[in-house]
């Protein structure tokens, strides 16, 4: 019963703003949603080198949180949690970018890596073994398992923006980016169907049902180190699948 009158009182605040655009109106909106704010940057930061400060997250991602406030319309039928998300998320990622703080070398070593894992899949028609992939770059597996480790920073951005719980409403995009966005999400789904079965279980877990790589360990009874070495090469194959309609994802 408390949830409904709490959310009824929201829907008020909502049609309230609407209609005056008052300030006290706004900060009790942004009072209310600014857990959406604390929840995307935990999930990012969950795959950023620890230098990366998360207050700094959380301040990017106020601003696309002002950002939703501003450009929502209730009247729509469409959630608000599930718009806010998208412009947090974009925040964070659009500031992330601007610093580029991932090395040159570390990106070059990831854009080996997706090509080489792309084209072998593509050539054996399945996923490919550490060992194949291994053989592939010309290293023994456990230099490919040091590499993987290298390469985790890199792999927090492409799929945060192609998640289906996450994506901006039509209302929102025109004609052409809705094509596109449905184009990249069959892709996706079909190639998240043929990934090995632990990686596809760690992209479902964390992507669609929301949990973190250390609840997922839980789950699978594996180390959070080892469930973040599955979501890595998880994403480069996914990436990969990807490439063939999106030229970057970064």
């Amino acid at each position: 019963m408390k949830g409904s009158k709490q959310a009824s009182e929201i829907q008020d605040l909502w049609l309230a703003y609407q209609q005056s655009k008052n300030i006290d109106i706004r900060e009790r909106l942004i009072q209310n949603y600014l857990g959406l704010v604390k929840l995307v940057a935990g999930r990012i930061a969950i795959g950023l080198p620890q230098h990366v400060d998360k207050d700094d997250l959380i301040s990017n991602g106020f601003f696309g949180l002002l950002e939703a406030i501003e450009r929502f319309d209730p009247g729509k039928g469409f959630k608000f949690e599930t718009y806010a998300v998208a412009r947090i998320r974009g925040a964070i990622l659009d500031a992330i970018r601007a610093q580029d703080w991932v090395p040159v070398a570390i990106r070059q070593k990831a854009r080996q890596y997706e090509q080489t894992v792309a084209k072998l899949e593509h050539e054996l028609g399945r996923s490919a073994s550490d060992f194949e992939i291994a053989a592939s770059l010309n290293i023994s597996t456990s230099e490919l398992n040091e590499l993987i480790t290298q390469l985790k920073a890199t792999t927090i951005i492409p799929l945060e923006e192609f998640t289906k719980s996450e994506t901006v409403s039509n209302q929102y995009t025109n004609p052409m980016q809705q094509v596109e966005t449905e184009e990249v999400k069959d892709t996706l789904s079909k190639s998240i169907d043929k990934l090995p079965e632990k990686e596809k279980i760690v992209i479902t877990l964390y992507y669609y049902e929301g949990l973190t790589l250390k609840e997922i360990s839980v789950i699978l009874k594996l180390s959070e180190a080892r469930i973040s070495q599955l979501h890595t090469k998880a994403v480069f194959r996914l990436r990969g699948s990807l490439s063939r309609i999106k030229s970057s994802l970064i």
